[in-house]
């Protein structure tokens, strides 16, 4: 189009989605009709769910839905306001205090979006010549956070580090001058690799650097740990992290997210935050979701034990089956192909026999570490687990990755 303004050409030129469309190998943004269980409806089919984070599987049980019916009844759809004016409710505060007993913390703070907790926290807490090192694996709601923070206060020292090394990690903090201020922000566990931090050694460094330690836990929170409760909890040290934040959208089944740490420092983002001041509250319906999830969790830890059940089965037949899943631990399971195209062709053919997974390329991965990703619920039953596994395995021979 001649008459394009300048601004949207770029938009113009971007065909790659209208490509893969095209030739019928366009995996996103496909309408969920309904759920049962682990089973979804997509184009009036049933297909069994291989790709959700609802690992506990409380987005759909009835105890967590009736709360939410109950609190629209109570209190409406909306707070309508930021929690820094009218929109915190009584609701907010009872669910920070039961979030910072469950995390062994003295403070809690719950933002909308587990998205806007990085945003906000990071920025809020990383401020003018100060330094930030980060997991070059971490969630891009960190980097973010970080991106923030230098974008509101400029002269942000930011340190990648090599994913999971803590010979890298000592190698870019020994070359911060001592009495500069630092931030580690990491994650508990990777979301596409499915690892998990050495935070016991990281703590180690960051003791004897003086830095504190940012944990995020939207992956380990409910999945791992023999309560669910986390990282912490799974190396049996809740000091491990100065800072727990975690998303409301994965094991707790809603969305929005949480913040925890000393009362002082949790204190200082509620008021520094510009994400937080400067977005609507947590609607009562999500609130009251979450406090139902986390009666659960405390109440049924044979979920979490049932998850990792189901991880250990998947990660042992999928690597005799001879896919390469990386250095998973967890209920997240990638199955590493490396080239986009076999990806996409890999996602088409099991979405075709039924199993719904993710297909991630770069910039979700590193450039020719295209995957699949695949992750599982305490309510899959091995009947499901078996049929995953075994289509994986068809199509994996037809195609050549395994």
């Amino acid at each position: 189009m001649n008459d394009v303004i300048g601004i949207f050409q770029k938009c113009y030129d971007f065909t790659e989605a209208i490509e893969a469309r095209q030739v019928g190998i366009y995996p996103y943004f496909k309408p969920i009709e309904g759920s049962r269980g682990s089973k979804v409806i997509i184009g009036g089919r049933e297909l069994v769910m291989a790709g959700s984070n609802n690992y506990l599987g409380l987005a759909l049980d009835p105890e967590v839905r009736e709360a939410s019916i109950k609190a629209i009844k109570e209190y409406g759809t909306s707070c309508s306001g930021s929690r820094f004016m009218n929109g915190t409710l009584a609701l907010h505060e009872e669910l920070e205090e039961r979030l910072a007993s469950f995390t062994g913390k003295q403070a809690a703070l719950c933002f909308t979006t587990g998205y806007q907790t990085n945003l906000g926290s990071i920025s809020a807490l990383v401020g003018r010549g100060e330094h930030v090192i980060t997991d070059k694996s971490n969630h891009a709601s960190i980097m973010d956070g970080i991106f923030l923070a230098l974008g509101l206060n400029r002269k942000v020292n930011i340190h990648r580090f090599k994913h999971n090394n803590l010979e890298d990690l000592e190698r870019k903090l020994s070359s911060i001058p001592s009495g500069e201020s630092k931030l580690i922000v990491t994650d508990g566990v990777f979301s596409m690799d499915g690892d998990i931090v050495k935070l016991p050694e990281m703590r180690a460094l960051a003791d004897k650097y003086r830095v504190g330690v940012y944990l995020d836990e939207a992956h380990a929170i409910g999945v791992i740990g023999k309560t669910g409760r986390g990282t912490t909890e799974y190396y049996g040290d809740r000091n491990l992290a100065d800072l727990i934040m975690c998303t409301f959208s994965k094991a707790f089944g809603s969305i929005g997210g949480f913040v925890a740490g000393e009362e002082r420092v949790i204190d200082y983002i509620k008021h520094v935050s510009r994400p937080l001041i400067f977005s609507a509250s947590m609607p009562p319906a999500n609130i009251a979701a979450v406090m139902a999830a986390l009666d659960i969790i405390e109440r049924e830890p044979q979920r979490v034990l049932r998850l990792q059940q189901i991880a250990q089965k998947m990660i042992e037949r999928f690597t005799e089956l001879g896919f390469n899943i990386g250095t998973t631990e967890t209920a997240i399971v990638p199955l590493i192909i490396g080239d986009n195209q076999k990806t996409f062709l890999f996602w088409k053919n099991l979405f075709e026999r039924g199993v719904y997974v993710n297909p991630v390329v770069s910039p979700g991965v590193p450039p020719n570490r295209a995957l699949i990703r695949t992750s599982y619920m305490a309510t899959h039953t091995d009947k499901e687990l078996d049929q995953i596994l075994e289509i994986a395995a068809q199509e994996g021979k037809k195609l050549g990755i395994i």
